[in-house]
């Protein structure tokens, strides 16, 4: 506890995803609901400088995981807010947070600012070798803008910001709206909602040939953490589980565990964006002890229990 002991912390995007567990993991480590500021969207929006000066005021940590994302589809019809909206919100926040003399800032970046055809496992030293996936370029690259911007400002003002790029999350309460999920929560909403409406069939993007790394989103909150307590260096730092898997097995487990038995169509016309992910965890476990320890299917299946659980409470 001494680390967070009368710290002030904002945590952007508190009330997301990630969020929610990094403050459910905050509170198991003592920090008080008045060390903790978690601002929502509605009420601050970080793409406005004044907010950005006024979310930092007072503050001694910034976990900045506020970001506008969304799957393949939602990237392509949108590219040009995802780049904004992301860039704006981290640029003026760390500006912000170094006028204001804040102790750390904590970056949250993406998988998607590697380049397209990077050597697998993917190492943070390859991050500038080349263009991001065309899919999803202009969100990785808005992102990893914040990269250069932590170096930029630890080189020139000595302040203290960290880069993490976290693979692809999942877990229970992600995002299930089939407009801007991504490929986990996406494919589990499809094949319950087959199963309850009896479909011969489920249709599903690309080829399967693609592979992904997933990373369980309590392991996400965990090593998030460790880094802001352990972490101080310029270099990113990869977040991930350090396995892959196919979307082929991927669809094959989500149908097997959401019980649907009909026929699985491919949509070759649809991109399979990047060919492959999978990260070198390596320097993560190196500096601040982070290893992913969730096994897959097992995360897997308590994220389809939630989703059926949830869905049925709703009704």
């Amino acid at each position: 506890m001494t680390f967070w002991e009368n710290k002030q912390i904002l945590l952007t995007g508190g009330a997301g995803f990630l969020g929610s567990y990094i403050v459910e993991q905050l509170a198991a480590l003592g920090v008080g609901k008045d060390q903790l500021t978690v601002p929502r969207s509605k009420d601050l929006d970080l793409r406005v400088w004044e907010n950005c000066v006024k979310a930092v005021k007072g503050k001694d940590i910034v976990i900045h995981l506020a970001a506008k994302v969304g799957g393949i589809g939602f990237n392509q019809m949108y590219p040009g807010e995802l780049f904004y909206d992301n860039a704006i919100m981290g640029i003026q926040l760390i500006e912000a947070a170094r006028r204001e003399g804040v102790e750390k800032c904590v970056i949250l970046g993406t998988v998607c600012a590697y380049p397209k055809f990077t050597p697998v496992p993917f190492r943070e030293d390859e991050l500038w070798n080349g263009y991001p996936e065309e899919t999803n370029a202009p969100y990785g690259l808005a992102k990893k803008m914040l990269l250069v911007q932590s170096q930029a400002y630890r080189q020139q003002y000595g302040f203290n910001s960290v880069y993490l790029l976290p693979v692809n999350l999942y877990g229970p309460r992600d995002n299930f709206n089939p407009e801007s999920s991504h490929v986990i929560p996406a494919l589990i909403k499809k094949f319950v909602e087959a199963v309850k409406e009896k479909k011969p069939s489920v249709d599903i993007w690309g080829t399967g040939a693609a592979s992904r790394e997933f990373l369980y989103v309590e392991d996400a909150a965990r090593g998030i953490i460790l880094a802001t307590e352990r972490y101080n260096k310029p270099e990113p730092v990869n977040l991930g589980a350090g396995k892959e898997i196919s979307i082929k097995e991927l669809v094959t487990i989500i149908g097997d565990e959401t019980g649907f038995t009909g026929e699985i169509r491919w949509d070759t016309t649809k991109p399979d964006g990047q060919p492959q992910r999978c990260l070198d965890t390596s320097r993560a476990e190196k500096e601040f002890g982070f290893v992913g320890e969730m096994p897959f299917e097992k995360g897997l299946r308590r994220t389809v229990e939630w989703y059926i659980d949830h869905t049925r409470e709703q009704k």
